[in-house]
């Protein structure tokens, strides 16, 4: 048998019952590994996080970093993240149309409130943080680009979820749930929808801590020219620095910062 057979008979061996390939399968289960952790990890981590041999692991790390997908420093033996998989994130953000307009309207947020400014779109019944403004201030919110949060703990999420129907509302909580990440989670539908129609009257969602402790949110959703929720924004920070009687002048200006931000993109508000 020729050699290109053999790769071919090798790959199609490698697909389980779905057609997946099992070694991307695992390459990218180290990616997402190593996307969690900015400190890096070690080669022993990697295998104790995946449940992988040491020798697969190894295999892949060194297939990864000849890609520059991911990077080693010899110094402290950490593995990271690496410039590839970066420019293919920046490529997934580019695609929204909304990032690059939005940024002034982060920045401008930013500067008024002296919070960090977050812009967020809904994947798979979570948000994720596409872009970023950090605060300047010594004591601020810090959220890692690419990260993921369940819509029902999230500001931006329920600033989304408020926009919904109530079928699309079920079908997201069939798939996410109402996981508790805190103690101020929100675990139970009906205290779900009762804050979903706050959000209604007032035009902001609030995350009082309720995936991460220590961490507040303020919200607003942004809208198409069919008045359907596209994205989000934030304003972020420490509930020291945000306390919740400061929460209704934050909520009214990034409610109006996402309604600008609406019309900027040729959006229209809904009802």
């Amino acid at each position: 048998m020729h050699s290109v057979e053999k790769g071919v008979v090798a790959f199609m061996e490698e697909k389980d019952l779905h057609g997946r390939v099992q070694s991307v399968e695992r390459a990218m289960m180290l990616l997402e590994v190593l996307g969690e952790d900015d400190e890096g990890n070690r080669l022993t981590d990697l295998v104790s996080r995946t449940g992988l041999a040491p020798s697969t692991v190894h295999r892949i790390l060194t297939t990864l970093e000849q890609r520059q997908f991911i990077q080693f420093n010899p110094t402290d033996r950490l593995w990271h993240i690496g410039r590839q998989t970066f420019a293919i994130g920046s490529a997934f953000a580019r695609q929204r149309s909304f990032v690059a307009p939005a940024l002034p309207f982060l920045r401008r947020l930013r500067d008024q409130t002296h919070e960090t400014a977050n812009l967020g779109v809904v994947e798979d019944g979570e948000v994720v943080l596409i872009n970023q403004v950090e605060s300047r201030e010594i004591a601020r919110a810090i959220n890692r680009i690419g990260g993921r949060v369940p819509m029902p703990a999230s500001g931006m999420g329920k600033a989304i979820l408020a926009s919904y129907s109530q079928e699309d509302v079920t079908a997201v909580l069939s798939r996410s749930g109402l996981r508790r990440f805190t103690a101020n989670t929100l675990t139970r539908r009906s205290a779900l929808e009762a804050q979903l129609e706050t959000v209604r009257e007032n035009g902001y969602a609030i995350d009082d801590e309720e995936f991460t402790t220590g961490l507040r949110c303020v919200a607003a959703a942004v809208h198409n020219y069919q008045g359907e929720s596209v994205c989000a924004i934030s304003v972020s920070g420490l509930p020291s620095r945000i306390p919740m009687e400061r929460v209704p002048a934050l909520g009214r200006l990034v409610a109006e910062t996402a309604q600008e931000l609406t019309l900027a993109l040729g959006g229209a508000m809904p009802g």
